[in-house]
């Protein structure tokens, strides 16, 4: 489990399993369709991480005024989860990604994330600029104490899988 910098995730990482599924399951003649099958139900393991990670940066306190675009429902519409199979990295995780066209702030969900906030100028002047902090561990928070669950969770996905090819070769 990682979390903390690029990219800003919190996930399963490849492991010797997934690689021997992986390759079992291109081995299928429908291989493609297992594939997404597996992914779709890793994702769906990881979903309620994804859901309480969004709910902890929607309770972040709001102390400006109505600003467009929305900062805090913004970087909730960036946290999903991923799953990757194959390739450079396989696992599965919930990852905030980059908030692009957000007031210029692309890396709002690490830096509200993080103890030591952000800079920023100040609105109409260039000279001025504002400290501010978010809620501070608001991603690592939601996952506290429930990584086991989310990884068996989705290990239970991976041993479906294995059971389901294994039941078509006996």
């Amino acid at each position: 489990m990682a979390s903390g910098g690029p990219p800003f995730t919190l996930g399963v990482e490849s492991h010797d399993g997934l690689a021997a599924l992986v390759r079992a399951i291109r081995a299928e003649e429908d291989g493609k369709d297992l594939r997404k099958d597996l992914a779709k139900n890793m994702r769906d393991a990881l979903k309620p991480g994804a859901a309480q990670a969004k709910s902890s940066i929607m309770a972040m306190v709001s102390t400006g005024r109505q600003a467009q675009p929305a900062l805090r429902s913004a970087i909730a519409r960036k946290i999903r989860p991923e799953v990757k199979l194959g390739g450079r990295w396989s696992g599965a995780r919930v990852k905030a990604f980059k908030t692009k066209n957000v007031r210029g702030f692309p890396n709002a969900p690490k830096r509200t994330n993080r103890a030591s906030g952000w800079r920023h100028p100040v609105y109409g002047n260039r000279d001025n600029w504002a400290h501010q902090r978010g809620k501070i561990e608001w991603f690592d928070r939601a996952f506290r104490g429930r990584e086991g669950i989310y990884k068996q969770a989705v290990e239970q996905a991976m041993e479906d899988m294995a059971r389901r090819i294994a039941s078509r070769a006996g």
